[in-house]
């Protein structure tokens, strides 16, 4: 069932909490809250304590981590648990291959606390300035054509619950809880700590290379096949896409020279590009001919670096996302259905539209959960009109049997979500046995989990 694309507070348009609170907004600008109370605990028992004391007072009580999910997935009117003081890296254990990382670390902080030991995570995202409880619980992922998602590497995860209890999760404890619970949308408790499966270090080339549409669609099953990791972008109102293969390498390192990387990631791809947006905005009609520039701009270039400097890259544009992931055998039929759509209406879209993918993993609510998936991802400038974009793009990936990011725009609800998650039922069972109250619910889990 379709919902609707108001701008999304915690509760019912117009409410306002009468009690003190301290106002806040995400990332984007699209979601605000204003929580009875903020806390800030440094311990997994100081954070115990305002969770009994939550429900105590009768409140809700919902974590934050660095806002930037697309959703309200954390915005709550009860009590807003902030990450700050829970950011301990607690051991690097390199004889396990594993680390464990306080819910309010940072992935920057954790990459180079890794890359310092000799360490890495296998695959990540292509941002890290989100914490590692708000990444995973919302299924944050990279693409890969055999290594899954940041949730999909979690070995353990500590878990504070409704009555105060502090849970330890892995496949050897509290099994069941480990199975649903590594993406969990902050609906069994809390995260406080999480352990990673890691690595040794090791080094990627990446190959980044401008590409037509069309040889893109023909040989997407043989770039996924022959690449570890092969994403796109496509360039709405031209026939250009960059593509990006990265790949496993014995070396010598042989970085982006610094004033390259400057001029490509910092000059163009932000600075540039936010003046491009800013004028698109402003005029639309020129966002066309913008676009034809863009795809242009970004030559070919190939580097090898350590996985982190290779997976991510600064965003300093603000916008607004819409990800659905689908089969990995629907990518073409839907990316295609999606550039016709664009060009036969008269939107005017300044963002490229991202292509990655994954393998199937076991987690009930991943996105990927079960399938090989595409993910699709559109964006629009902040403060533009999305809704029409989101709406039509939307209903081709629903088509297809898409399943929306959990941490960005969409309308889908409870009803929809039964129909494209075989083990719904096991996460929502799960839900009910360690929440029956529902102290970790908010308006945005009401409409995604059911009531």
């Amino acid at each position: 069932m379709a919902g609707t694309w108001a701008k999304q507070t915690d509760g019912p348009a117009g409410t306002r909490n009468a009690t003190t609170g301290k106002a806040w907004r995400n990332w984007a600008g699209n979601v605000s809250a204003t929580p009875a109370r903020t806390v800030a605990p440094a311990s997994v028992d100081e954070l115990a304590a305002e969770v009994r004391k939550a429900a105590a007072d009768g409140l809700t009580v919902k974590a934050v981590g660095a806002g930037h999910s697309f959703t309200a997935t954390a915005a709550t009117r009860g009590v807003q648990v902030r990450p700050e003081a829970l950011t301990a890296i607690r051991s690097v254990d390199r004889e396990a291959g594993t680390v464990t990382a306080e819910a309010g670390v940072q992935l920057r902080q954790l990459n180079a606390v890794l890359a310092a030991e000799g360490l890495s995570l296998t695959n990540m995202g292509d941002i890290m300035v989100q914490t590692v409880a708000g990444a995973t619980s919302t299924g944050t992922h990279g693409t890969g054509r055999d290594s899954a998602s940041i949730a999909a590497q979690i070995r353990a995860f500590e878990l504070v619950t409704a009555d105060g209890s502090v849970l330890t999760c892995s496949p050897e404890e509290n099994p069941e809880v480990f199975a649903a619970g590594r993406i969990g949308l902050g609906a069994l408790g809390v995260v406080s700590a999480i352990t990673f499966g890691v690595e040794p270090i090791f080094l990627l080339t990446a190959r980044e290379e401008p590409m037509p549409f069309d040889r893109v669609m023909a040989e997407f099953d043989q770039l996924v096949a022959e690449n570890e990791h092969f994403e796109f972008y496509w360039f709405p109102h031209t026939d250009g896409c960059n593509t990006k293969r990265n790949n496993r390498s014995q070396g010598p390192a042989a970085p982006v020279p610094a004033v390259r990387g400057w001029i490509d990631d910092e000059l163009l791809s932000n600075g540039v590009f936010q003046a491009a947006c800013a004028l698109g905005k402003a005029v639309p009609a020129a966002i066309p001919g913008i676009a034809k520039v863009s795809s242009r701009a970004l030559s070919a270039r190939t580097y090898t670096d350590i996985p982190y400097k290779v997976f991510t890259s600064p965003r300093r544009v603000r916008f607004v996302e819409m990800e659905y992931a689908i089969p990995r055998e629907a990518a073409v039929a839907a990316i295609r259905e999606l550039k016709a759509m664009v060009e036969r209406s008269d939107l005017r879209i300044s963002f490229p539209v991202e292509v990655r993918v994954a393998p199937a993993d076991d987690i009930a609510l991943s996105t990927a959960s079960g399938r090989d998936s595409a993910y699709v991802a559109v964006h629009m400038y902040r403060g533009s009109g999305y809704q029409r974009y989101f709406t039509e793009v939307e209903q081709i990936m629903v088509a297809h049997g898409g399943r929306p990011h959990w941490g960005k725009i969409h309308t889908r609800d409870a009803e929809y979500f039964r129909g494209v998650y075989p083990r719904f039922g096991e996460f929502t069972e799960l839900r009910d046995r360690l929440d029956p109250d529902r102290l970790f619910t908010n308006h945005y889990l009401r409409r995604v989990l059911g009531a």
